[in-house]
């Protein structure tokens, strides 16, 4: 399930939430990362390279000098100096890879507080309930239709999300009330307050009915476009079949039998024009089922 990020939170902060479920369990507990203290560098073998070549270069450079060719010394000595000045300014440079992110992660998840659910939010029964409005909304955005463009593809990408964060935020609600009534209930209840407890679980239940109904016109708006989708792989199938139609035609032409295609391709049209209508037709009750979920 992982975690769930209200669609108005930017993409790449959202990306960083869903990437850590745990760190985030973690700060939501009170953990604080550490500050990023530098490690100490270990030196690369081109630095111990470079202090073992030293003495000699500078032995060189000596010999140089006091030669005829004195000019070679100092071009020389000025390519060693900008070499070991690389060198340096290399030594405390952190490679992007070690640079830690905890720190961004506990700082984008104090801003976005409240904007993102963990998988503990919910208990068992929220859970399993999420589990499938996720796998609704998923089915119809990752469809051919949708893709094709056969549904409303910008408006699913909009409201699916949309619909999803608000099972979750309703779902997360109803399963602290949920754990809370539970623990007043262990608590023992004074026979004047039965009433009043009966009727928070009656507000319970018909919000988890309520809850549920979301969901479920979700998953009817996802059995409509998977029959759009079934009708759209085998229309694909018959269209791919007729293409092939003329060479069978040939062939049973050459063997004095094509009188026996007449009737298998009357019937391949027909089934092409019946896909055809339930394609059309599934297309239309998802779009039914889309107008029904907007409310």
């Amino acid at each position: 399930m992982g975690v769930v990020v209200d669609p108005g939170v930017a993409p790449e902060i959202a990306g960083l939430l869903r990437a850590n479920p745990h760190l985030l369990s973690r700060i939501r507990a009170g953990w604080v990362p550490p500050p990023a203290v530098p490690e100490p560098r270990h030196r690369s073998p081109s630095h111990v390279a470079l202090l073992a070549a030293t003495p000699v270069v500078l032995a060189l450079m000596a010999v140089l000098l006091e030669s005829p060719i004195r000019p070679v010394g100092f071009v020389l000595l000025g390519a060693f100096v900008f070499v070991v000045l690389i060198r340096i300014a290399s030594i405390n440079e952190v490679p992007p890879g070690e640079r830690p992110r905890e720190r961004e992660l506990l700082e984008k998840a104090r801003l976005n507080d409240g904007r993102y659910l963990l998988p503990e939010d919910f208990d068992e029964e929220a859970a399993a309930l999420l589990r499938r409005a996720q796998q609704a909304g998923t089915l119809v955005l990752h469809s051919h239709v949708n893709a094709e463009g056969l549904l409303d593809g910008p408006r699913n990408a909009l409201l699916l999300p949309e619909q999803e964060w608000e099972i979750a935020r309703l779902l997360a609600k109803l399963s602290a009330l949920r754990a809370e009534h539970v623990e007043l209930l262990e608590r023992g209840i004074a026979p004047e307050v039965a009433a009043v407890v009966e009727h928070l679980e009656g507000a319970l239940a018909i919000s988890q009915e309520a809850v549920t109904a979301r969901v479920e016109a979700l998953e009817r708006y996802a059995e409509h476009v998977a029959e759009a989708e079934r009708a759209y792989h085998a229309r694909g199938q018959i269209e791919e079949l007729r293409a092939r139609l003329p060479r069978y035609e040939e062939l049973l032409a050459e063997s004095g039998a094509d009188a026996l295609a007449v009737p298998e391709l009357e019937r391949l049209a027909r089934d092409a024009d019946d896909l055809e209508r339930v394609l059309r037709r599934s297309v239309t009750s998802a779009q039914e089922a889309f107008r029904y979920l907007e409310g």
